[in-house]
Parts: structure tokens; C-alpha cells; sequence
């Protein structure tokens, strides 16, 4: 039996987990976040990284600690389990997370270059049906993966993207702009929000299964090393993800005067590329988006396709869900950015919290050793709560309930979640201990 990785192995493993997590809007948050802090942006980005990369390596670890999420999340409880993994893949997945991916190189990169009168939706149909396709053939051999993201399309786009970056270094473009009104009154809770938009603690409970069974397909089968690699790759992956971030967040900042007005972050890039390398900066652009949207939609559909495949026991096989994952993103991804992103934001708000409560009470459990009560009680009061924020988002509210939540203290910062989920764990935790639960192993 193999105890170890290679060097190269275990780079490429990496690699391929930074590309997982890297899609389109990686690439849009962190310059519109230097844009909008400005002389901020360095306290801000820290704050972000806690939830743009270092919950997403929790996560990661915390799947590889219990051997997938469906054995993470039945610490709650079956159903819990059931509903919250399944959630959890289709909204990262066909639901959301997919289509976004297909959707985002297109209308934020190559539009911007297309002439005025062309048929954008025709363009759109053909862009996308291309890049589905290209995702397909990826993901129909799980085993090749390490082989195909790790070694050729992510290191590729890390190349494509130091590129740009030095190249608006040397430059010398240095004009930021003053700290938008949101970063001056709380610069740290708003780069902490500013990191659930890019799903990736979520997607990294998806993606922990994906990278121990990558880890596995060198013949590594021993529980103990594959958990060791996975904590470490998390770590380099999370190390390179928050360098990538920092780049990016400094064009966002230095381009500020620049790019004053711009709605998003594709925009910034737009312009810098096209004020640093002219006509080459959208080939080079399109390039760096559609790399990037790519290795997370492999990832993605992958990652679903696998759950459900199990899910079913293999009634309805691998290779069909990857058929079924593809051809419904590909559908969704063509009514547009604007929908797909209106429904994001309220799912975000409600499933983000679930999952850091989760992902949190995994990583110290072996230390506290929580029971089944405080499981249950915590995760549900929490998720109540997240719901009803993430319906308040949406503009829809619960009779009572929502008017007593806006009370909580942090709601209007959007963690209105974190005091009544950590009160409830001490409280349940008390109790198990005078009544002598047994702990959940």
C-alpha cells in the first residue's frame, strides 16, 4: 500500500483544489473590493480571506475528517442530512452555482468586446454550449482529473493571471479613490461579506470528497495519510488562492480613479486590461474567465454527480447525472447573469451560515466532543434564523418571526445568526453534560 505523494503528485493535487475553488467570481469580488476600499483595502481583504479562504479550506478538511458530507451533516440527523447535502449540491450545482459559472466569462468578458447589433443571445446559446461541452468531456473520468485541471488548465490560468497582474504593475497606474461609505463605517464585516459571494465555503464542502478520492487514485488508501494530504493541500490551495486575491484586490485599488463608476469587478478588469495591453487585453481577458469558470464547473459536476450517483445507489449512474448537471446548467446559464445572480444572493444569506456553523462545530468537536442535542438544537436555531434573512433578502417576510429576528443583535450586519447559535451551543452543552449524553463520534 502507498503511504506517500510525490512532490509533483501532491502539487498537481493542490493546484487542481485552487482551481475547484477559483471560478469567474473569484475574479470579480476582489477588485471591486479594492476599488470600493481604497486606502482600506488591506484590513478589508483580511477579513475577506476568512470567508473566501479560510472557511473554504475548513470546509475541505472537514469533509475529509468525516469521509464525505452526508456523514458531516448526520450529525444533525438523517433528515437533516438528507435535505442539507442535497441542497448543498444543487444550488452549488444545476441550481446556481454551474450556471453562473457558464454565464459569467461570457457576459463579463467576451461581450464587452462584441460590436454593437450583434445577436448577444445567439452568441451567448453558442459561447455556452461550447464551454458546457468542454465541462462534460472533463468530468466524465473523475480519475483524470489531477491530470487535466492540476497540471494543464489551472496552471495556465495562474500563468494568465500574473501576467496581467505584472503587467498593470509595471505600468505604474497608481490612483486609488476614497473608501465608499460601507468600508469607512466597517471595513472588516463588510470583506467578511463580501466573501460568501464566492460560495466557496460551500463549494468546499463539496469539494473535500473530490480531492480525497484524487488523493486516493494515486493509491494512497490509508484514511490517516489521505486526511494529511487533504489538510495540507487545503492549505498550500488556500495560501495561493489568498496571494491571487491580494493581486487582485490591488488593481482594484490602484485602478480606482480609473475605473470610477464601475458596477462590478469584470468592469474594472475590463478597463485595466484594455489601458495596460490594448487590443491584446481582451483575448487575455476571455482567456483568464473562461479558465477559470471551467475548472470550478468540472469541479461542480463532479463533485454532484458522485453524491448522486451514491444517493441512487447507481440506479441512475455517473455518467447520466453528469449528462443531466450539463444540459440543465447549460439551459439556465442562457436566461442570463441578472437572473441567475437575483436568486444567489437570498440563497447565500440562508445556506452560508448553516454551513460555517457546521464546518466550525466539526473542526473542534474532536476536542469538545459535542452530543446529538447540541447538534440539532444549534444547527436548527441557526438555520431558522438564516432562512428568515435570506426571505427578508428576497423581500418576503414571516409574520412575528422575522420582526422578532431583526432584533438580534449583529442582524444588520447580516450575522444576526452568531449570538443565539453560540448561546444555544453553551446552553446544550451544559445540559448533555449534567444529563450525560454521549457524544457524537
Amino acid at each position: 500500500m502507498k503511504k506517500s505523494l510525490s512532490r509533483n503528485q501532491f502539487l498537481s493535487v493542490s493546484i487542481m483544489l485552487f482551481g475547484l475553488f477559483f471560478g469567474a467570481g473569484n475574479l470579480i469580488f476582489p477588485p471591486m473590493l479594492g476599488h470600493q476600499a481604497g486606502n482600506l483595502t488591506f484590513v478589508s481583504l483580511l477579513f475577506f480571506a476568512v470567508t473566501a479562504v479560510v472557511f473554504p479550506v475548513l470546509a475541505v478538511i472537514s469533509v475529509a475528517k468525516t469521509s464525505g458530507l452526508t456523514n458531516l451533516a448526520n450529525r444533525v440527523g438523517p433528515l437533516f442530512s438528507l435535505v442539507f447535502t442535497s441542497l448543498i449540491y444543487l444550488s452549488i450545482g444545476p441550481g446556481l452555482g454551474i450556471p453562473r459559472a457558464g454565464s459569467l466569462p461570457f457576459e463579463m468578458a467576451v461581450q464587452q468586446y462584441l460590436p454593437e447589433g450583434v445577436n448577444v443571445f445567439s452568441l451567448r446559446l453558442l459561447y455556452t454550449l461550447f464551454f458546457f461541452l468542454s465541462a462534460f468531456l472533463i468530468s466524465l473520468n473523475p480519475s483524470k482529473l489531477v491530470n487535466r485541471v492540476g497540471k494543464v488548465l489551472t496552471p495556465t490560468l495562474l500563468v494568465l493571471i500574473l501576467f496581467m497582474f505584472v503587467g498593470v504593475v509595471a505600468s505604474g497606474i497608481n490612483a486609488p479613490s476614497q473608501p465608499v461609505e460601507a468600508y469607512v463605517t466597517n471595513a472588516p464585516v463588510k470583506g467578511f461579506l463580501e466573501g460568501y459571494n464566492t460560495m466557496d465555503a460551500i463549494a468546499g464542502l463539496n469539494f473535500g470528497l473530490v480531492i480525497a478520492l484524487a488523493i486516493k487514485s494515486f493509491h494512497v488508501k490509508d484514511e490517516k495519510h489521505v486526511m494529511g494530504y487533504t489538510v495540507k493541500a487545503g492549505f498550500l490551495a488556500g495560501t495561493v488562492l489568498f496571494v491571487i486575491y491580494a493581486m487582485l484586490s490591488y488593481v482594484g485599488m490602484v485602478t480606482g480613479q480609473m475605473t470610477a463608476g464601475a458596477e462590478n469587478g469584470a468592469q474594472i478588469l475590463v478597463a485595466t486590461v484594455n489601458k495596460v495591453f490594448g487590443n491584446f487585453g481582451g483575448v487575455l481577458l476571455v482567456s483568464i474567465f473562461t479558465l477559470a469558470c471551467l475548472t470550478t464547473c468540472v469541479g461542480l459536476i463532479t463533485s454532484g454527480s458522485e453524491y448522486f450517483a451514491k444517493l441512487t445507489n447507481n440506479k441512475i449512474s455517473y455518467k447520466k447525472w453528469t449528462v443531466f448537471f450539463t444540459v440543465f446548467s447549460f439551459v439556465v446559464a442562457n436566461f442570463g447573469l441578472n437572473t441567475i445572480l437575483a436568486v444567489s444572493v437570498p440563497v447565500l444569506v440562508s445556506i452560508y451560515p448553516v454551513s460555517l456553523t457546521l464546518i466550525l462545530l466539526t473542526l473542534v468537536h474532536d476536542k469538545l466532543g459535542f452530543s446529538k442535542l447540541a447538534y440539532k438544537a444549534t444547527i436548527y436555531v441557526v438555520s431558522v434564523i438564516a432562512v428568515v434573512e435570506g426571505l427578508l433578502v428576497a423581500k418576503i417576510e414571516v409574520p412575528g418571526l422575522t420582526a422578532l429576528i431583526k432584533q438580534l443583535p449583529l442582524f444588520g450586519q447580516s450575522l444576526g445568526w452568531l449570538l443565539p447559535g453560540f448561546v444555544v451551543l453553551i446552553v446544550t452543552m451544559v445540559v448533555s453534560k449534567l444529563l450525560k449524553l454521549e457524544k457524537v463520534k
